[in-house]
């Protein structure tokens, strides 16, 4: 079960990252969303990762042209996903979206392509039940900057077949992922399981007025050797996703102060602070302090 022709769901942060890393590696790939608009912002995001894969990736002009090559764009549906072996679904964070989404979708795909999500919160069971195929549904989750912190994490239900769970494993490997195979379904896979109370606790302590956001971060850089804070991943997941993320998967054992640091995040957002994708969060980018020699001092 080879997959070659890829369709993105959605050309966000996230989706468009995963759009280029599959291209990248030299997938086909085809990213859909809504609206004309959605589609340039997409293309804008996309255009926008050349410069991290020649950095990070040491990647030749010859392959970042070779990746664009295989990069197309849609905001017809039924025709993104005509010959799609996978795709892979990196649409809002919001279920009744995912919802509506998904039962499009299977009105429109081939019996043989296989769904997987990217969501971050919700779990294979939560989603198979809106797909006309359980047994070809899964949860392909991906970390920002996906092309260096470079985990695929891998979540299955009961219904899913055992053979497409190998399908997409090897997947992940072909497009450069490191993939981590989850034994049972968990809300926040391993990655953001361990990484929540972590930015919880980071922002209760601010919430709290206990400290500020670079003193936090220093703190936790100087005594782990981190190469950077909680605050510096907020921004670098986005503070819009960040806060939709934290408000959907609120429990009632978050800490003291957690509510008024998730409303200081809302009030952010609303001054148009969205974090790295824009150069405005709790640092300034390119450049942030938190990468100075003298931040730690």
């Amino acid at each position: 079960m080879k997959m070659k022709n890829v369709l993105v769901a959605g050309g966000g942060t996230l989706g468009s990252q995963i759009a280029y890393q599959s291209a990248y590696f030299g997938k086909q790939v085809t990213v859909y969303d809504v609206s004309d608009a959605a589609i340039t912002a997409a293309e804008k995001k996309i255009d926008g990762w050349d410069a991290s894969y020649r950095t990070d990736m040491h990647a030749t002009d010859d392959q970042i042209n070779a990746a664009h090559a295989n990069l197309t764009f849609s905001t017809d549906l039924a025709e993104a996903v005509n010959g799609k072996d996978i795709v892979i679904e990196a649409v809002p964070e919001n279920l009744d979206i995912k919802k509506s989404f998904y039962k499009e979708l299977s009105a429109v795909a081939a019996p043989e392509t296989i769904f997987a999500s990217n969501s971050s919160t919700m779990t294979t069971s939560e989603l198979n039940g809106f797909t006309d195929r359980p047994d070809k549904f899964l949860n392909l989750h991906f970390a920002n900057q996906i092309w260096v912190q470079n985990t695929a994490e891998i979540m299955v239900s009961d219904k899913t077949d055992p053979d497409v769970e190998k399908a997409v494993v090897a997947f992940a490997r072909e497009i450069g992922m490191v993939p981590i195979v989850m034994q049972k379904e968990q809300h926040g896979y391993v990655l953001n399981a361990l990484l929540g109370p972590f930015t919880n606790a980071a922002l209760a302590l601010w919430g709290n007025g206990v400290a500020d956001p670079q003193t936090i971060d220093k703190t936790w850089m100087i005594a782990t050797g981190a190469p950077r804070g909680a605050f510096a991943i907020m921004d670098e997941i986005g503070l819009p996703s960040l806060h939709t993320i934290l408000s959907n998967g609120r429990t009632d054992d978050v800490p003291d102060g957690f509510d008024a640091g998730l409303d200081k995040i809302q009030q952010m957002v609303d001054e148009g602070y969205k974090g790295q994708e824009n150069g405005k969060g709790f640092y300034n980018y390119p450049n942030p302090a938190y990468e100075s020699k003298d931040f730690l001092k």
